[in-house]
């Protein structure tokens, strides 16, 4: 009998650590969009990335391209080329600490791999990773395809999310292998304090846990640009921290997949190591053009922060005119964090219903984990014209929603 047609008998074996990683809400809604696009005529707005909507940097494309034309495009170290090492170790040198580019410096696809990879090594099966929550969802899917258990830790949403050291402390034991610091925050754009970061290192130094920093928005602050978590702890306590980068915000380069991992030798040793079973080496010409973007001219990127800031300040004082829901100010990154929960059903409901009825593309807060439920995050890595129009149209529908009560 031909059973093929039978579901059942069709399936084939799936590991439990992969079953047990859902696919992001942010993906979901970016999808369900290009659903709704390509099936008729809509105007939608997107709001739901985190992407600059700016070009790459004129002399960073120039740099991709030369390195293409003189034959720059073979396989290179699996921890990157020495030019990109070396430029990673300067810009990750402090006052009273150098890095060694030859064995503290990995460059990675992405700040993505550098996570998933830091976890890899720090974590055995059955040992915990401490997430800080509402947080960018890739340490915890990272943690559970490591087999390793990620502990979700919710800041105090009556404090707008203000990073609570206590917290993170408390959730340290004997099982903890890892800490992930992002700072600034993705999704709330909160910054922790240099004695929040020294509370939580000591805490995990204290536990022989890894301090996973990770720094990708660290350029992107609207106040003083924030000490390196590395640079702000004791030299005993400094081999726990896992220090991760990436060109992808700061540079505009999203899609050139270049990050980083600096740390200690062993840990980048193994690291190494691991990608040579996985993807070998970054793409040979986005390698110099991140070489390009961290030694070159720096006005482009001025003129970036400048424009998000710009922006920070419309979308946060155009929330705060809108009866019902609230943001705390982001410190940095580009995102708000809207609390939505006034409004009936799940984030995830309450962004479906911006999508169909109001065509406005956003995040649900229950895809940043523990303490996200009840909010939706906007990107205003956008045009002025697309935050006002997609504004708009969020107000039109809590307007609408509360006044149907």
């Amino acid at each position: 009998m031909d059973d093929s047609s039978d579901p059942e008998a069709s399936r084939g074996r799936v590991s439990e650590r992969v079953r047990a990683v859902e696919p992001q809400g942010i993906r979901e809604m970016f999808d369900l969009a290009a659903e709704a696009e390509a099936a008729g005529d809509r105007d939608l707005v997107h709001l739901e990335l985190g992407e600059p909507d700016f070009d790459t940097p004129e002399h960073v494309v120039d740099a991709a391209n030369e390195a293409a034309r003189a034959g720059r495009t073979n396989y290179t170290h699996n921890a990157g080329i020495a030019e990109l090492r070396a430029a990673i170790a300067d810009d990750h040198a402090g006052s009273e600490r150098s890095v060694d580019p030859d064995s503290e410096v990995v460059v990675t696809t992405g700040g993505v791999e550098a996570i998933y990879l830091a976890i890899l090594t720090a974590a055995d099966p059955g040992e915990e990773v401490v997430v800080p929550t509402p947080a960018w969802p890739n340490p915890i899917s990272g943690a559970r395809l490591a087999s390793a258990d990620p502990v979700e830790v919710p800041m105090p949403a009556d404090r707008g999310f203000e990073p609570d050291p206590g917290r993170i402390v408390d959730a340290i034991g004997p099982d903890t292998a890892a800490v992930s610091l992002t700072s600034p925050s993705n999704p709330t754009g909160r910054v922790f304090s240099p004695g929040a970061i020294e509370e939580v290192v000591a805490a995990a130094a204290d536990h022989d846990a890894y301090v996973l920093a990770d720094e990708v928005y660290r350029e992107l602050t609207y106040g003083e640009t924030p000490s390196r978590v590395a640079d702000l702890v004791a030299p005993d306590e400094r081999e726990w921290v896992l220090s991760v980068g990436s060109v992808s915000k700061t540079y505009a380069m999203t899609g050139w997949r270049v990050g980083w991992l600096v740390g200690p030798a062993d840990v980048c040793g193994q690291v190494t190591t691991i990608r040579e079973s996985t993807t070998s080496c970054v793409n040979t010409p986005a390698q110099y053009a991140a070489r390009a973007a961290l030694t070159g001219p720096e006005e482009p990127v001025r003129e970036m922060k400048a424009a998000f800031r710009a922006r920070r300040e419309y979308v946060v004082d155009r929330i705060d005119a809108i009866p019902g829901v609230s943001c705390a100010r982001p410190e940095g990154a580009f995102y708000v964090f809207v609390d939505v929960s006034a409004l009936d059903g799940s984030s995830r409901a309450i962004a479906k219903r911006l999508l169909a009825d109001y065509d406005v593309v956003a995040a649900p807060g229950s895809a940043f984990g523990a303490g996200g439920e009840g909010h939706l995050r906007f990107s205003f890595a956008n045009s002025r014209d697309h935050l006002e129009a997609g504004l708009g149209r969020f107000e039109a529908m809590v307007r609408d929603e509360l006044h149907a009560r």
